[in-house]
C-alpha cells in the first residue's frame, strides 16, 4: 500500500476528537451500552450472498453532503445495480418496478427515520415486437425512437417512532436518462443528462439515471489482501463501469431538526415485492465498505434485511474487526489493541464535537454536519486532513474513503500512524461541478471503431433509411424495426434481407 502526502496539522484533527472523545469516556460508559440486537448495512458491489444475485435491488453507496454551488442544500446521492457493463444489451439497465427505493433521514440521533424519501419507477415499452432498446438516434427524453423509458415518482413520509404522520407527493412521472446505449443512438448524451435535471417545489432538485460509478477503488483487497506481496494495488476496479442512480437535492431546514441540531444521519434501502404482494427489505447501506469488509459471511444477509435502530447484534464486528488481524497475518502490520472504541465512535457515533448528534444512539449510517460550509479546496482524505467538510462527516464525490478507512482501521486514531491506501486516488472520470455532480455514464461504443470504418455516420444513416416505411413522403420516422414491415411479414423479411446483404458487401470491400 502507497504512502500518501499530507500536512501534519490535518493528520492530528481527526485524531484529536477522537481522543477527546475517549477520554470523556462516552463510549464506555454510556454509548456502546445502550446498543440493543439487530442488524445494519454498507456500501455494497455484490456483498452479500443473497444480494448478490439481484443486481437490481442491490444499494452500491450513498454519499451526503452540503451542495457547494448551493451551500442552502444538501445533495443526497444513492446508487444501485453494480457493475453495469456499458454495453450490456439488449436489456439495458432500468430501475425495478417492483421495488421501493428508500432514502431515509433520522434528524434527532435516535437511529430510526424522521423523514422518508420513496421512489418508485414504472417502465414503458412503444414497441414489444423488436428487440432494440431504442430504434433510432435518441436525441431527446420524449424522442419515439426510445423504445424503452422510465419514469418515477417520489413521496415524502414524515414519521414518529415509525408510524406515518404525515405523506406528501414531491414528484410524478419524472423521466429517468436512459442507458448510454452509444455514440450512434446517443449522439448527444449530455442533452438526455440535462433534461433528466427537474426543479421540484421549494427550492428542491431530482434525477434519476445512469451514471460512471463514482465509487473509486483497488476491489482486489479480497486477492489475500492485494495479492499478499502487495502487488495488486493502483488499479480501479469500477473504472469503465456504471450504475444507476438517484439525486436529490433539498433545502437543508427541510431535513435537519433545527438551526441548533444541524447532524443528520442517512441511509438507503431496497423493498421488494415478494409473492404475496407485501414488500421485504433485501438491501441497506449507509458507510461505504462495512458490510463488504466488517460483517461475516454468517452475517451478511441479515445484515441487509435489518435496521439502523437493531445495529447492536453486531457490535462485535465493529469493536473485534477481522481486517487487522488479517493485515497482522499477511503483512505483519501489528493490529491495533481490542476493543476498538474508536471504530464505534466514527462509524456508528458520529465524531463529537464534529457530526455527533446530542443523545445519540449508535447505529450505521451515514452522519452530516449540515452547518460545515464546503470546503472551496476539498481535500481527499476528509477530516483525516483537516477538511470537516469530507468524510467521515457526510461523503463527497471526491472523498478516497478507502484510504481513510484503512488507515482508521488500522489505527490511526489511536497512536499507529500510517499512510495506508489502494493506490487509487480519484475517480477516472472528472464529476460535474452542478447538480448531480456525478460523472456521465460510460457509453457502449467506447471500444475501437470496426476495421475500415471512418466513425462517421454512414452505417447508422443506412439503418436509418432501411427502418422508413417504403413510399414514406411525410419525413417521419417509424418506432420500430419490426413495426416498419408490419403490413407485411414477406415485405420485412426482404427488407432484413436487402439490409444483410448491403452490410456484407460493405464490410468486404478493401481498404
Amino acid at each position: 500500500m502507497t504512502p500518501i502526502s499530507r500536512s501534519g496539522a490535518g493528520r492530528r484533527g481527526l485524531a484529536t476528537l477522537i481522543a477527546g472523545a475517549l477520554a470523556a469516556g462516552g463510549l464506555a460508559a454510556a454509548g456502546v451500552a445502550t446498543l440493543e440486537p439487530g442488524a445494519a448495512s454498507a456500501s455494497s458491489h455484490r456483498e452479500a450472498p443473497l444480494i448478490s444475485g439481484q443486481s437490481r435491488y442491490d444499494n452500491t453507496d450513498v454519499y451526503a453532503f452540503v451542495s457547494p454551488d448551493s451551500p442552502k442544500t444538501t445533495t443526497i446521492i444513492a446508487n444501485w445495480i453494480p457493475f453495469e457493463d456499458p454495453a450490456g444489451g439488449p436489456n439495458f439497465y432500468t430501475f425495478a418496478d417492483d421495488a421501493q427505493y428508500d432514502i431515509h433521514i433520522d434528524n434527532n440521533g435516535d437511529a430510526q427515520g424522521e423523514l422518508l424519501l420513496r421512489y418508485t419507477f414504472k417502465t414503458h415499452t412503444k414497441n414489444k415486437k423488436t428487440f432494440l432498446y431504442n430504434t433510432g438516434p435518441v436525441t431527446g427524453l420524449d424522442d419515439p425512437d426510445l423504445n424503452v423509458t422510465q419514469t418515477y415518482d417520489i413521496e415524502l413520509f414524515r414519521l414518529h417512532n415509525q408510524q406515518v404522520v404525515s405523506k406528501k407527493k414531491l414528484a410524478d412521472d419524472i423521466p429517468v436518462a436512459p442507458s448510454n446505449v452509444g455514440k450512434a443512438s446517443m449522439p448527444d448524451y449530455d442533452t438526455l443528462r440535462r433534461q433528466a435535471v427537474r426543479k421540484l417545489a421549494g427550492g428542491a432538485q431530482t434525477f434519476a439515471g445512469q451514471a460512471d460509478d463514482p465509487f473509486f477503488l483497488d476491489l482486489r483487497v479480497f486477492d489475500l489482501l492485494y495479492g499478499g506481496n502487495l502487488s495488486e494495488v493502483g488499479n480501479d476496479t469500477l473504472k469503465g463501469y456504471n450504475v444507476n442512480s438517484v439525486a436529490l437535492q433539498l433545502p437543508t431546514d427541510m431535513i435537519t431538526e433545527s438551526k441548533h441540531q444541524p447532524v443528520v444521519g442517512i441511509w438507503s434501502t431496497t423493498q421488494r415485492r415478494n409473492a404475496q404482494g407485501s414488500y421485504e427489505q433485501v438491501s441497506r447501506l449507509g458507510n461505504p465498505l462495512v458490510n463488504e469488509v466488517v460483517n461475516p459471511l454468517k452475517d451478511k444477509d441479515r445484515f441487509n434485511a435489518d435496521s439502523p435502530w437493531n445495529d447492536g447484534q453486531f457490535l462485535k464486528n465493529v469493536t473485534n474487526p477481522e481486517l487487522p488481524k488479517l493485515m497482522e497475518a499477511v503483512y505483519g502490520i501489528k493490529a491495533p489493541a481490542e476493543p476498538r472504541n474508536d471504530l464505534v465512535d466514527v462509524f456508528l457515533k458520529g465524531v463529537k464535537g464534529l457530526n455527533q448528534p446530542p443523545n445519540v444512539r449508535p447505529a450505521e449510517m451515514l452522519r452530516l454536519n449540515t452547518s460545515i460550509k464546503p470546503a472551496a479546496e476539498p481535500k481527499r482524505l476528509g477530516v483525516l486532513d483537516g477538511d470537516t467538510a469530507g468524510f467521515p462527516n457526510g461523503r463527497r464525490l471526491t472523498d478516497d474513503v478507502v484510504d481513510i478507512s484503512l488507515q482508521v482501521v488500522e489505527g490511526e486514531l489511536v497512536g499507529a500512524k500510517n499512510d495506508l491506501g489502494d493506490a487509487v486516488d480519484a475517480n477516472d472520470q472528472r464529476f460535474g461541478d452542478s447538480f448531480p455532480y456525478l460523472a456521465q455514464p460510460v457509453a457502449g461504443s467506447r471500444g475501437p471503431l470496426a476495421k475500415g470504418t471512418s466513425g462517421g455516420n454512414d452505417v447508422r444513416n443506412q439503418l436509418g433509411d432501411s427502418l422508413q416505411p417504403a413510399g414514406a413522403a411525410d419525413g417521419t420516422r417509424n418506432t420500430g424495426l419490426i413495426a416498419a414491415s408490419a403490413a407485411s411479414g414477406a415485405a420485412g423479411i426482404l427488407l432484413i434481407g436487402a439490409g444483410l446483404a448491403w452490410w456484407r458487401r460493405r464490410t468486404q470491400r478493401p481498404n
